[in-house]
């Protein structure tokens, strides 16, 4: 099985940063793509942020574009989110994903970690 594990959320003041870390554990893969979700209560599930690792694309979600990096190491299965600027509207937890049976969807998950920006 493929586990994954998010570390690194905390409460932070808005302005501030924070880097999000996601190991994969278990049996070993390989996967198309890993990336970062997030979701606050009452709320839907929001792409953060995406690594294609066939070139190293990355992807963002438009609400964090410029403020968020997304990067990792495909061979040690693990990505990272650096995020900078942090707004009170990024609060959620955020969720380590990847595309690993199904190309077109990411699959497996991990459990969450929470941010919370105060104001």
């Amino acid at each position: 099985q493929v586990q994954l594990v998010e570390s690194g959320g905390g409460l932070v003041q808005a302005g501030g940063s924070l880097r999000l870390s996601c190991a994969a554990s278990g049996r070993t893969f390989s996967s198309y793509a890993m990336g970062w979700f997030r979701q606050a209560p009452g709320k839907d599930r929001e792409f953060v942020a995406g690594i294609n690792w066939r070139g190293g694309y990355t992807y963002y979600g438009d609400s964090v574009k410029g403020r968020f990096t997304i990067s990792g190491d495909n061979a040690k299965n693990t990505v990272y989110l650096q995020m900078d600027s942090l707004k009170p509207e990024d609060t959620a937890v955020y969720y380590c994903a990847a595309r690993v049976v199904n190309p077109l969807r990411f699959d497996y998950w991990g459990q969450g970690t929470q941010v919370t920006v105060s104001s």
